[in-house]
């Protein structure tokens, strides 16, 4: 079965959404207040304990273009959310709590899914331990914002300034190692690395003027198929992702569903290498 999932965890997108024009030439002796603004970021935005948060992304391969818009609530204090995604027409509801996904897909799909149940469930931790996470598309929406934990240790530009829903932001960019975009998985980060040819990469960060995280975006450039398939050496798959939060100190109740109505797919998308297909 074709479930549509987010790959968040290891999305992003650079700028071509609209920056500001205008920034500052690269950090440099005079950052710190630029760096102290990034470092601060995470702890001011998860002060706020809840947030409306949407999440936009596109990959293109081969000339063809997948694209995928959620909209929903997260937790930023427990990590927890839950989103509607909408993919090539087909929508999924997605829960995440206690770093397990479950996704409950619309029309003919649910009659595909094992037991006849209603939701899909998706231990990431255990899909990490089998190595088929660098594959899956199964992921936590939100995962972008916790590389803010490691941000603003090294160089941070300021590229200008823009208004985002109303609300004047600051925009800068910061570099993140990749191992932050393969947390506790140190093959899939090598893979990482190995596909973008490099260990870190631009994150691009909107702050409003209380320090918090608006909007979150990277461009992943990858080579997944280099050295594998004949006559694929060059194929690049790109990658691009926006997080946004407005509505801070939403109300954002998030549960499990009933265990009676989930299945648990895990050990099959490990056992596929982490294919979206279920069935």
């Amino acid at each position: 079965m074709a479930t549509l999932v987010l790959a968040a965890g290891l999305a992003a997108c650079g700028s071509e959404d609209g920056s500001g024009k205008g920034g500052d030439a690269k950090a440099g002796a005079s950052a710190t207040p630029k760096a102290e603004a990034v470092q601060n970021a995470y702890r001011n935005t998860v002060a706020e304990d809840t947030a409306k948060m949407t999440v936009s992304s596109k990959a293109v391969a081969d000339g063809q273009a997948v694209t995928a818009h959620g909209a929903g609530v997260v937790d930023l204090r427990k990590g927890a959310s839950r989103i509607t995604l909408t993919s090539q027409g087909t929508e999924i509801e997605q829960r995440v709590v206690d770093g397990v996904v479950y996704q409950k897909p619309s029309g003919g799909q649910r009659a595909e899914i094992p037991g006849g149940k209603t939701w899909m469930k998706i231990d990431l931790a255990r899909l990490n331990r089998s190595g088929a996470s660098g594959q899956s598309q199964a992921g936590d929406p939100a995962e972008p914002f916790h590389y803010l934990k490691g941000a603003g240790r090294d160089d941070v530009t300021r590229v200008g300034t823009q208004t985002l829903d109303g609300t004047r932001t600051t925009h800068y960019r910061v570099p993140v190692p990749v191992s932050s975009l393969a947390k506790d998985n140190p093959r899939q980060a090598e893979e990482l690395r190995r596909q973008l040819g490099k260990s870190s990469l631009p994150v691009d960060l909107w702050l409003d003027d209380q320090g918090r995280l608006r909007q979150e975006s990277v461009r992943l450039a990858l080579h997944p198929l280099k050295g594998r398939t004949p006559g694929k050496e060059n194929t690049q798959v790109t990658s691009t992702t926006v997080l946004r939060f407005t509505d801070f100190g939403t109300r954002a109740d998030v549960a499990a569903p009933p265990a009676s109505d989930t299945a648990d797919v895990t050990d099959r998308l490990a056992k596929s290498g982490g294919s979206a297909q279920t069935g």
